[in-house]
Parts: C-alpha cells; sequence; structure tokens
C-alpha cells in the first residue's frame, strides 16, 4: 500500500468516470509532496483529464511527467490560471503555502484541491474562510487515510447503513515511517509543516467528524514531543490527544514517527469504532505478520464476526463526487464546513499542545 516512506503514497482503484474525456480539465501544480501522484490519480480515475503541470523544480516535473506523460508543461502558474478551460488546481504545496496558493487559485475562479494540512495557523484559516465566500470556490482537501482507503471508505458505509448502532467512541492510530534522508528541508522547520497534531494529525480529526456525525468537538487535552530526533529540534515525532463531539462521542488519536523498519509498509495505521451495537477495526495497510496487504475490516455486531478484505472492492467514490460538485456547486463529497472545522481543531490541538519532551 505505497511505498516504503509513505511520501508517494498513490493508490489505484477501479476506475469510474463521471464526465467524459475532457469535459473535466484539471492541472497539477507545487510538486513538493509526492501525495500530488495519489490526488491526481484519483481524479484521473473518475474522469478528470490533466491538462498541465507546474513547478519551478524541473526534476519535479519530470518525474510527475513519467507518471503522467499525457500532462502538458506549463512555463508559469500564471499560464494555468489564465486557461479558461481549467476548472481545478491540485496541489501540494509546503503546507505554510498551501493557504495562499489556494487563495490565488480560488480567486482565479478556480477550484482548489490540496493536499493536507490545508493550513498551519488559524489567520490563514480565517483569510481563506473569507476568500471562499467572495469567490464561491471550493477549497478542498486530499484527507488520503479516509478517503483513498477502500477499508475507510466502507467503513463509513457501514455505519451509515446503522451496523454498529451510534458511534460513541473512535480511537486512531497513525504511525509513519521517518526515513529522514529522504525528507526535503521544510519537513523538519515547525513553521513550514505545523507540528505534528497539525499535519499528519489532520487526517485523524477529519475522521472523527466524519464517523461520529459531529460538525463540531472541543478539544480536551493533546500532547507533542521530540523522544528521538534531537538532531532535528523542531521536529515532533509523537503526539495525541481527546476530542469530545458537540453529541457527546468522544475521539483519541496517536501519531508518531516511529515506524519500524521491519515492517512491510509505511506504518501500521489502525482506526477503532466503537458503536452502541457493535465495533469496527480498520486495519489499513497491512495486516501484521499475517498480510501484506491493506483494507482488512473487523466488524463485530449482533449477527457475529465478520473479516472483510477490501482491496479492490469498494473503490474511492469522493473522487468522482467531487467533481460532479465543481460541476453542479453542490457539496456531496464533504462540505467546505466539515474542512473547516477540521482545520481548525487539528490548529487548535497544535497550540494547546503540552510539550512533553521539553
Amino acid at each position: 500500500m505505497g511505498n516504503k516512506d509513505g511520501m508517494n503514497y498513490a493508490p489505484k482503484g477501479k476506475p469510474n468516470p463521471v464526465v467524459k474525456e475532457g469535459e473535466f480539465p484539471i492541472a497539477a501544480v507545487a510538486l513538493d509532496h509526492g501525495h500530488i501522484y495519489g490526488m491526481c490519480n484519483g481524479l484521473l480515475e473518475a474522469g478528470a483529464t490533466l491538462k498541465w503541470v507546474y513547478d519551478p523544480d524541473p526534476e519535479k516535473v519530470e518525474a510527475f511527467k513519467e507518471q503522467f506523460p499525457e500532462t502538458e508543461v506549463a512555463e508559469s502558474l500564471e499560464q494555468i490560471l489564465e486557461d479558461d478551460e481549467v476548472q481545478l488546481v491540485a496541489a501540494a504545496a509546503i503546507p505554510s503555502e498551501r493557504s495562499r496558493l489556494g487563495n490565488t487559485v480560488m480567486e482565479s475562479r478556480k477550484d482548489y484541491f490540496t493536499d493536507k494540512t490545508p493550513f498551519t495557523t488559524k489567520a490563514q484559516l480565517e483569510e481563506t474562510k473569507q476568500v471562499v465566500a467572495k469567490t464561491n470556490q471550493k477549497y478542498m482537501v486530499y484527507f488520503s487515510e479516509r478517503l483513498h482507503v477502500e477499508g475507510a471508505v466502507f467503513a463509513g458505509e457501514l455505519i451509515s447503513d446503522g451496523a454498529i448502532g451510534e458511534v460513541v467512541q473512535v480511537t486512531g492510530f497513525g504511525p509513519h515511517r521517518l526515513n529522514a534522508p529522504s525528507r526535503p528541508a521544510w519537513f523538519f522547520n515547525k513553521e513550514q509543516y505545523g507540528g505534528i497534531l497539525c499535519d499528519i494529525g489532520s487526517h485523524q480529526i477529519e475522521q472523527f467528524l466524519y464517523y461520529t456525525g459531529n460538525k463540531d468537538a472541543r478539544v480536551l487535552h493533546s500532547k507533542v514531543g521530540n523522544y528521538d530526533n534531537a538532531e532535528y529540534p523542531e521536529l515532533e515525532d509523537y503526539g495525541d490527544a481527546t476530542l469530545v463531539g458537540d453529541n457527546g462521542a468522544t475521539f483519541y488519536f496517536k501519531v508518531d514517527w516511529f515506524t519500524p523498519e521491519g515492517l512491510s509498509t509505511w506504518g501500521d495505521g489502525r482506526t477503532f469504532i466503537t458503536g452502541t451495537e457493535g465495533t469496527i477495526e480498520i486495519r489499513k495497510y497491512v495486516d501484521v505478520a499475517r498480510e501484506e496487504s491493506g483494507d482488512h475490516l473487523y466488524l463485530v455486531n449482533g449477527d457475529g464476526e465478520k473479516h472483510y478484505e477490501l482491496s479492490g472492492e469498494v473503490g474511492f467514490p469522493f473522487f468522482g463526487e467531487l467533481i460532479k460538485d465543481c460541476i453542479h456547486r453542490t457539496e456531496n463529497a464533504m462540505t467546505q464546513e466539515h474542512v473547516f472545522k477540521a482545520a481548525e481543531l487539528c490548529l487548535t490541538a497544535q497550540e494547546e499542545a503540552l510539550n512533553v519532551t521539553q
């Protein structure tokens, strides 16, 4: 499930186009994180046409062209923004630059699809909210650990169908492999990456809101630390937080950069969901010491115990829904309110975190 450090995580699903060829042209810019490959692949499988790519670094553009050879290379961001055919711009900029780039894209009357985390400060969040209100464009976010994992998609379907009753608690584990030599300099600069709860914690908080049906929540407690990377003093290699939603559902999550070298993939991501009538466990990327495949889901409810192997079975409906939302100005893939609330909560968790190693 992706490569060993997760940088070029690009799941492949079953192509399910919702538009005809050429009907929804997109562009890719700011290729600073490998998630841009998964973002573009998901959109292409849903029928988008990748018209342009731009990044000031020719090596990044060349690598991107190897994966998507049909894409034209733009000479500048402005060339893309002036192209009236392009309806959405996908970008995986340095985290601290995602908001400003998105504002520029939306002010050019195009929708914006950014890698997570969408913001590194609350000032950015507030500014972008104003731009969205002014332009009516979309500021959508690639929360890949739910949107691009078939086990996570299926868990949402089970919950919607009432398979475990009302969700009362979610626990999330999001370990990642550090592989420090492969990381760019910004990865270790807190002002640029935003902190561990803001960065990879954003996946976790978004899932909590989604699975529990909450529109708001409170951060009760959060912690960060740097246990084993003194040579990178601004890196946080551990973080956790506890939240409670408006409906009383609670959440605990832990994220870290301590994936052992012996694991077959970049992280043993898991989600545990407790409902009033059953439980779900998602083993997203591996079933340790049993199966190197991902997308294992374990369901226990009144009907008994079930193990689902979901790789290649569910697909990734978010991308097709996003394309249709952009065309019809609907909000079926994900609401703007949901994006902004998930971002706000991860920024709050980061701001209020106790540093346990200082």
